[in-house]
Order: structure tokens, then C-alpha cells, then sequence
């Protein structure tokens, strides 16, 4: 029996198709469903329409996205394109429904004030219309609830309000591909490049960005959601630099980056006991810290004799990121799970303009 995950659909791609639908139902009076269409790499999905209305002057389809077998927070969500005729001469014009954000900040691929429908989806929804044989055309897209499921998005933070982005650069959902997560700390860091932060924080979790928070107060638009991928930051970091990077994380995260491990998730990486009883003073010390279970052990066993092996780990952590960040200056703050900062290096991280120490 195949344990294969199954692969789903951008909500770029299920625009698209909705699109495709109501545009062909407001010149021809048909609702073409299921309706097919082309992706970037030549994929041709078929989409089965949940909803269909046509009036006097306007069309709308409906398709609830498929994301597969990935934990995607639109799985399930309901995207309408409506299309109407425009004026003479204007093109295709976009519009941002109930549950699409509108760009408030710069930084991202679309100018401020346009409805948060990206670059590639536009030109998947430019090509069916004009398929369509269809030249003067508004078309509005929309999702159900998009407003409350862009709450567990990036959107806010990067200054996309009133919704969620409507994503894709191929049209198919990976199942656990990460590659949303990543694309939303380059986007991340480009909005922080915008607003003229000389300063960001990236972080693997609520925890470490509320303590950055308490000890920098950063603004929102600074604070990347690094979570497990540290390499993702670092080396766009290295090609779009800023003059210093706080790296905030947990103990056992980070003494994966001291190894070299770019991604810190506990699949796809593991501590290596053995190395951080190196980092120790003290022979019988590392000894126990070797054969501790944990990561957590070992640095409760290192609390306990006195021992800096936090600011060990945080050294070695911070050597390691600043050889791929290039330009930009890294310290690290290592944080244990009550939010207290036990290892930070440098000792001593300075203030920056924007970074005013509590």
C-alpha cells in the first residue's frame, strides 16, 4: 500500500480555476464544471465548481481548496472569483473580496494598496481570461472566513490587512514542503528592509520572541518567525543584508545550528550530546552531559555545576550563523522554556539605534 502523501492546491490555483469558470459563464452563459486548467510546470487539474451564480452583468464561481495532506490553514476555504466587464481599455483589473488582504506596507511584490493576490496567480488568472477571448475584465477574488484564518498567518506582520495573500508559484501544495513558511521570512525580511530596520530579530518560537520583545522592543514588521528554518534567514540575509541580526532560541535548538545543522526540526536533525560535552570545563561534567537523555538535561546538569555552557553554545551558534549571514553582524540569545535568557554572545550585544536595552 503506497504511504505517499498527497499533493494539493495553492489558493493561486484554485483563483485561478474559479476565474476561468466565471469568466467563460459571462460570455458564454455556460459554467464550464469541472473546469481544467494549465499550471507553471504543465500540470492540467481539474476543479469541481461548489458554487455557481450568474447575473445580468456578472458571474461567480466558487472552489474549496484541496491542500492535500498538508497541515495548510486554508484547507478547506472556500475561494469565489466574481468577474464582471470593465470599462474600455482598462484591462484586467483586480479587486481584493471579503477575506483577501490589501498591501499596506512596501516590501513585498506588490505595490502598497493593491489586493494581495501574487504576482504568479495574476498571471495564471490574466492567461484563462484572456483564453477566454475576454479583454476589459474586473475580477474580484474572495475567501470565506479569510479574515479570521489570516490571524494564524504571517499577513498581519507583514502589513497585509483584511485577509489572507493568495498564494502559489507553481500552483501545488507539497505536503510538509515548508516552502510557504520559507517564502513568508523572505517576505518577512524584505518588509523589515523596507521600513528601514537596521535591526531584526529571528526567532524559533512564541517563547524567544516574546523575551527579544522584553529586551529589544522591536516592532512587529522586525520579528521573523524563523521557527525550525535557520537557514532560510541566513543565507536571504546574506544576499538582502541588514546591519545586525538577533538570533533567538531554545537550548537544543540552537546547539543544532553550533553543529551545522541549518534546519532545526527534531526529525531532520538531532543534538549531539557528545559535542556539547566538549564545550564544558570540567572532564567529569562532560562526562555526565554525554549520557545525559536530553538536551534539556544537559544544560540543567551545566546549571547546577556553575557551568557557562549556554554561553558556550551561543558562541559557537553565533560563529556558525555568521559565517553564511556575510554583511550582517549576528548575536544569539539562548532561551530556556520559562523565557529567561540563560547564554547570549556576545557578552556584551550593544545597542543599536532602534534596540533600546530594558
Amino acid at each position: 500500500m503506497s504511504t505517499s502523501l498527497r499533493r494539493g492546491w495553492t489558493t493561486g490555483a484554485c483563483a485561478t480555476a474559479a476565474t476561468k469558470a466565471a469568466v467563460i459563464a459571462l460570455l458564454t452563459g455556460e459554467f464550464p464544471d469541472p473546469v481544467q486548467i494549465t499550471l507553471p510546470k504543465g500540470h492540467t487539474p481539474a476543479f469541481a465548481l461548489t458554487q455557481s451564480v450568474l447575473t445580468n452583468d456578472t458571474a461567480m464561481a466558487a472552489i474549496v481548496k484541496d491542500a492535500g495532506d498538508d497541515p495548510d490553514v486554508t484547507h478547506g476555504a472556500t475561494i469565489r472569483s466574481t468577474v464582471r466587464r470593465g470599462r474600455l481599455g482598462t484591462g484586467i483589473t483586480f479587486r481584493a473580496g471579503p477575506g483577501v488582504g490589501t498591501v499596506t506596507k512596501p516590501g513585498l511584490p506588490l505595490p502598497v494598496g493593491e489586493p494581495a493576490i501574487n504576482p504568479v496567480p495574476r498571471r495564471l488568472i490574466r492567461q484563462v481570461i484572456a483564453d477566454a477571448g475576454a479583454i476589459d475584465i474586473v475580477v474580484e477574488i474572495s475567501v470565506d472566513g479569510g479574515e479570521e484564518l489570516a490571524r494564524h498567518t504571517w499577513n498581519p506582520r507583514l502589513g497585509i490587512r483584511g485577509g489572507l495573500s493568495i498564494l502559489g508559484t507553481t500552483g501545488i501544495v507539497v505536503p510538509y514542503s515548508c516552502s510557504a513558511w520559507i517564502d513568508s521570512i523572505r517576505r518577512g525580511v524584505d518588509v523589515a528592509r523596507a521600513a528601514g530596520h537596521r535591526h531584526v530579530a529571528a526567532c524559533t518560537g512564541s517563547t524567544s520572541e516574546k523575551a527579544v520583545q522584553d529586551l529589544y522592543r522591536l516592532p512587529d514588521d522586525a520579528l521573523l518567525d524563523m521557527g525550525d528554518f535557520a537557514g532560510a534567514v541566513l543565507k536571504h540575509l546574506r544576499r538582502h543584508p541588514v546591519p545586525r541580526l538577533t538570533i533567538a532560541g531554545g537550548f537544543a535548538k540552537l546547539s543544532k545550528l553550533v553543529d551545522g545543522h541549518l534546519d532545526l526540526h527534531s526529525g531532520r536533525s538531532q543534538v549531539d550530546l557528545a559535542n556539547l560535552a566538549k564545550r564544558t570545563g570540567n572532564p567529569q561534567l562532560g562526562a555526565r552531559i554525554a549520557n545525559a537523555n536530553t538536551a534539556l538535561e544537559a544544560l540543567q546538569l551545566a546549571q547546577e555545576a556553575g557551568d557557562p555552557l549556554a554561553d558556550a553554545v551561543a558562541e559557537a551558534a553565533r560563529e556558525k550563523a555568521q559565517d553564511i549571514a556575510g554583511d550582517t553582524t549576528v548575536d544569539v540569545l539562548v532561551i530556556d522554556r520559562t523565557g529567561r535568557i540563560v547564554g547570549r554572545a556576545p557578552r556584551s550585544t550593544g545597542d543599536c539605534p532602534e534596540t533600546p536595552t530594558p
